[in-house]
Order: C-alpha cells, then structure tokens, then sequence
C-alpha cells in the first residue's frame, strides 16, 4: 500500500499530484531546486527536500539525487508528472532496483515506444495502422531511393530516438535526399545523442489526434476519447481541444479500438496518449506513444 509519495516535478503538475495525494490520505513529498525553494509545490506538500541549484540537469533531471531522497525520507513510491525524468527508462529501471515504485509504465514500455523505429515494429506486429515508410535505420543512398520510389515524394527523415521536431527534414525533390539525410542525422545526435533516422511517407496537412489512455497491472486499458491537437507551430502544438469537429463517431471508434490495441502491445501500465495522423480521406496511422501523463490530459478535467 502506498503511504508516501515524492513527486519528482514542480509546477501546476506537481501541485495537482499533491492535491491527489490529500484526497486519497497520502503524505506528499515536494522536491526543488534554488530557484523553486518558495514555489507553491513546496509550501503546499507535507514535506519538502531540496535536490541541487537551479539548472534542470543538476536538479529535477538527476534521478540518483532525487532516488536518494526518496529513500531518505522513506517515500513509497515516486510520481514523476511530465517532462524530466517522466519518459526516462533508466530512471524507472533504477526505481524498481531501489524497491520503489515508478507511478508510470514499466521501464520495457518507455523503451518499446521511445524508439520510433520500435514501436512502428510493435503497432505493425498488433495490426495498427502506420504511415508507409522503413521500418529499419537508413542504409546507403540506393536503398533510400528504392524506398521513396515505392513510396513517392515527398517523405519526410525523421530521428528514431526524436521528438519535439528535432532530427526531422521533409524532402520533396529525390535531389534533395542525402543532404537532408545528413542533417537529420547530425541534429539526432547532438539533441538525442543517436544519429539513427527513418523514413515515412509525409503527410500534408494531415489532423493530429491524441487519445488518453488509462491501463492497470492486469491489463485491463481503456480511452478516455480524443485531443484534436493540429493547430501547431514548428512541431509544437499550441491548442488543444475535445471532442475533434473533424473526425465522425465511427472513426472515433476505431481510433479509440486502435488506440487501446496500441497501449496493449507493449503490456502498458498508467497514463499515456496515444498520437495518430489522419488524412483528408480520414485514413489515420500510428504517429507515436508518449509513455507518461502528459500536460494535454487537462482537456479532459475541463
């Protein structure tokens, strides 16, 4: 039974975890850097550590610190919220190690869908559609021009180990490929420390949909329904809302079908969204999985 909880965030989300956590009878534990030491977070958890200065790296993203005050102040368990250490299977990993529990999915799930490579793998194992495109890292110029020869131009280079647009160039002329290959790959290492890149089919205009997902050790997963997400910029989104005015009841069904055979592929466990594409004919595919409890899900408390 869990009796303690340190929450390994700040901000709204920590707040709300906190908030959670009275509800329920549990004892909070806030964590902070030099800069967050009068944050809300702090003042309102029942106990409150400081973890190091103010750069994330040496603070909220130092997961042996922020484990060694978890067993210090004897925490049950950790929630890490979004962002930080909230998609890092190492961190989770070391969690189980250490005997306490990582509110999230296990460390094999981040893993399974951190890699876009992989989990296009596994949704094209559970028979979720995925945009047309590799399925391995990028080999030699030949290859990459028999692989846009049967898909056509234009594609789009994408980092497996990526997000947030970075490590991605879209390619519209076939003279274009092996310089933009090459700066995909040199942005995926410097950002992602991984130069592997994949191809896929691109999309133009396509809506981006998100569906929340909610599962639990036994395997039972459900969706709590859509995010029409595709008012964004550079990659980012900026609006989100629900129900999506594009997509009808039927596709909305299949969406949320695919969605839960998604999460169940890689035995998922908590919160997570499932991110799809769809196109102006209402085909959707695959986009990605983020692994945590993501900042969009307060469209649904709305």
């Amino acid at each position: 039974m869990i009796k303690k909880v340190l929450i390994a965030n700040r901000g709204e989300i920590a707040v709300r975890v906190i908030r959670s956590c009275r509800e329920l009878g549990i004892k909070s534990i806030a964590v902070y850097s030099d800069a967050d030491r009068t944050a809300m977070h702090v003042r309102y958890a029942d106990e409150a550590y400081h973890i190091g200065p103010s750069p994330s790296k040496e603070s909220y993203l130092n997961g042996d610190k922020i484990i060694e005050v978890a067993k210090q102040c004897k925490a049950d368990a950790i929630h890490p919220g979004y962002g930080f250490l909230s998609e890092n299977a190492e961190f989770a990993k070391k969690c189980l190690t250490a005997g306490i529990i990582f509110i999230g999915p296990s460390w094999e799930s981040i893993i399974a869908m951190g890699d876009k490579i992989s989990a296009r793998l596994k949704m094209i194992e559970a028979g979720v559609p995925v945009v047309p495109g590799t399925q391995q890292k990028v080999g030699d110029i030949d290859s990459v021009n028999k692989v846009v020869a049967e898909i056509g131009l234009p594609v789009i280079i994408k980092a497996s180990a990526g997000g947030g647009g970075k490590g991605m160039r879209l390619v519209r002329k076939k003279e274009d490929l092996a310089s933009a290959i090459r700066m995909a790959q040199s942005e995926a290492l410097s950002s992602f420390g991984n130069d592997t890149v994949y191809i896929e089919k691109y999309l133009d205009s396509p809506h981006h949909i998100e569906f929340q997902i909610l599962a639990d050790k036994q395997g039972n997963t459900l969706h709590l329904f859509e995010r029409e997400c595709s008012v964004q910029r550079r990659h980012q989104k900026m609006i989100e809302e629900t129900p999506s005015p594009f997509i009808t009841k039927e596709l909305r069904d299949e969406m949320g079908r695919a969605a839960v055979k998604a999460a169940k592929a890689v035995s998922y466990e908590g919160a997570g969204t499932i991110e799809f594409l769809v196109d102006a004919n209402r085909n959707f595919y695959f986009l990605e999985m983020n692994t945590c409890c993501t900042l969009g899900n307060w469209v649904f408390h709305l």
